[in-house]
């Protein structure tokens, strides 16, 4: 695929979404960002902000038709926007977990559903869902995030055979903790069990430590802008210790990989 491509990020307030906005514009794409305050919202230059709230159907449809309807066509979304959340599972609350799978998966999918008959129309298209290492990693006490992402994962390989006949191909990135704000302040579920509150501590240290050692969002957006116009393949992880996550859970027997995810989260 050329890089003369009309692109729409959606989530490019800041972050990873953000930093791929900028790469796609340097790149010479025709960029489109979803934010959902654009009177909030930085400016980015080459990128045209567009307003829509993924967990909302008419926005998405407007917007996409907003798209459409300004550039012609859509070749690639890149589904970034999401949400984190720390807790143990007993402790999140069903409408917790409902708003979190709303921007992380169903959030992707109307976005989808709004481009897909576009995309379809045209014979052409690349989907690039942005997920994570816990899309095929456990994740104690992100338990309804990685779930989350485990859920996208599933959705988005499933879809891949559905509309490879029309041109369009999805791919997934999965990158590991990024420094952003996403991460840096990520919620932590309303309830509380005593039971689990000193793991649940030590799990969190572990984290905040992980983030601040992590890399920044231009390596994640490196490999997004890659995946969505390089050639195509299922899986992408960013170079560092995503790659080496992935490698680890392929080949490596499922006790060591317990061992060492339990000692990176700080469990005995």
């Amino acid at each position: 695929m050329s890089d003369s491509k009309v692109v729409f990020v959606t989530g490019v307030s800041s972050g990873i979404g953000r930093a791929a906005a900028e790469q796609f514009a340097r790149r010479g794409c025709t960029v489109f960002g979803s934010v959902r305050d654009p009177r909030k919202a930085q400016p980015i230059a080459g990128v045209e902000l567009v307003e829509m709230d993924v967990r909302d159907e008419g926005s998405v449809q407007r917007a996409v038709q907003g798209i459409v309807g300004s550039a012609g066509r859509i070749d690639i979304l890149v589904n970034n926007a999401g949400g984190t959340m720390v807790g143990a599972i007993e402790e999140t609350s069903i409408a917790e977990a409902h708003a979190l799978f709303d921007t992380n998966v169903f959030g992707a999918l109307r976005t989808t559903q709004a481009v897909l008959p576009f995309m379809r129309q045209q014979r052409e298209g690349r989907i690039v869902n942005v997920s994570s290492v816990l899309g095929f990693l456990p994740a104690p006490y992100m338990g309804l995030y990685s779930a989350s992402k485990h859920a996208l994962e599933g959705m988005s390989e499933t879809l891949d055979h559905e509309v490879r006949n029309f041109g369009i191909r999805v791919v997934l990135v999965e990158p590991s903790f990024t420094k952003t704000q996403l991460d840096q302040n990520a919620p932590a579920a309303a309830s509380r069990i005593p039971a689990y509150e000193q793991d649940r501590r030590v799990v969190a240290q572990a984290i905040s430590k992980s983030v601040q050692k992590a890399p920044a969002p231009d390596t994640v957006a490196a490999t997004i802008v890659e995946a969505a116009l390089g050639n195509w393949q299922m899986r992408r992880t960013p170079k560092g210790e995503a790659s080496l996550l992935s490698k680890l859970r392929r080949f490596l027997p499922a006790g060591p990989v317990d061992s060492s995810l339990r000692r990176s989260f700080g469990l005995s």
